[in-house]
């Protein structure tokens, strides 16, 4: 298959058609929009909803979701976290924009939704929480963790969700070796997916 056909691709495949779509991100249903060529567009996907159900309240004034999709951890962190700013990074157009027009459907104006390359390379983020995509292989998802989890803030904590039959902890192994400088524990188990928590002193 084509890389182009993927979600995580910089062009994504066939017609920009959205769709409404009622979710639960809080503990409220909001409607947000939807489209094909993104990342579980039929909803928020497992590791997901894990993710928002497991990690503990964002802190912090800068936050940060990696590979937003159309937008489910970003528009939630907005939600929880109304008077910090919050960046959604994503290299699918299509999903970043679904994110930019879902945040201002619910009137979230904290949210930046930008490609990586876009972003001020000398922010940094109190709070990551991200669902990364493992499928991208092992050389692209250890690049991306190597872009961004450096740019913790002191006291900052990252969340990870992956699902354990993917490579959770493996890619646990790996970042105990690769940071020395962070602290990488498990924070959560469930459904088969792990929760990595990445801890800078």
């Amino acid at each position: 298959m084509s890389t182009k056909t993927h979600y995580f691709s910089e062009e994504p495949a066939g017609d920009f058609a959205t769709k409404p779509l009622t979710v639960e991100l809080t503990a409220d249903k909001v409607q947000v929009l939807t489209a094909p060529g993104i990342f579980s567009p039929g909803g928020v996907d497992k590791g997901t909803r894990i993710l928002l159900d497991e990690a503990p309240a964002p802190e912090g004034t800068r936050l940060l979701d990696i590979g937003c999709g159309w937008g489910p951890i970003t528009l939630t962190l907005a939600m929880l976290a109304p008077e910090a700013q919050v960046y959604g990074v994503e290299v699918n157009p299509r999903a970043a924009q679904l994110t930019q027009m879902n945040a201002e459907r619910l009137g979230l104006n904290n949210i930046r939704v930008s490609s990586p390359q876009a972003l001020d390379e000398s922010l940094t983020f109190d709070t990551i929480w991200s669902n990364p995509p493992i499928r991208v292989g092992k050389e692209v998802l250890h690049e991306i963790m190597q872009t961004w989890l450096p740019r913790l803030s002191p006291g900052g904590n990252a969340y990870l969700v992956v699902q354990k039959n993917l490579g959770s902890d493996s890619l646990q192994k790996w970042l105990v070796q690769t940071f020395p400088d962070l602290e990488t524990s498990r924070y959560a188990s469930s459904k088969g997916f792990r929760i990595i928590r990445v801890h800078r002193p």
